[in-house]
């Protein structure tokens, strides 16, 4: 019994930690965040991409930032809400 509340603690650890974030400053964007938070952080985007689904239905926007020789990309769903945030070099 105690090794599967062990386990179930650990997994429920490990997917909190898989959530993508990206620091700006003293603050943080995280999934889930708003599209708001995003442009009161870091301002308009360098680049907006439509994402659309197998029938060319838009399903929701790709963010690109080019910060400090990094690019960042926030994806973006329909209702304004952080899917997911890439960062590279």
């Amino acid at each position: 019994m105690h090794k599967i509340a062990l386990m179930l603690a650990l997994a429920l650890a490990s997917s909190a930690a898989l959530a993508d974030t990206y620091n700006v400053g003293t603050r943080l964007i995280a999934d889930g965040d708003g599209a708001g938070k995003v442009i009161e952080l870091l301002g308009k985007p360098d680049l907006v991409s439509p994402i659309h689904n197998q029938y060319g239905a838009q399903i929701g926007e790709k963010w690109t930032y080019f910060r400090d020789g990094k690019t960042v990309v926030f994806t973006i769903s329909p209702n304004g809400r952080v899917l997911g945030i890439i960062e590279s070099r």
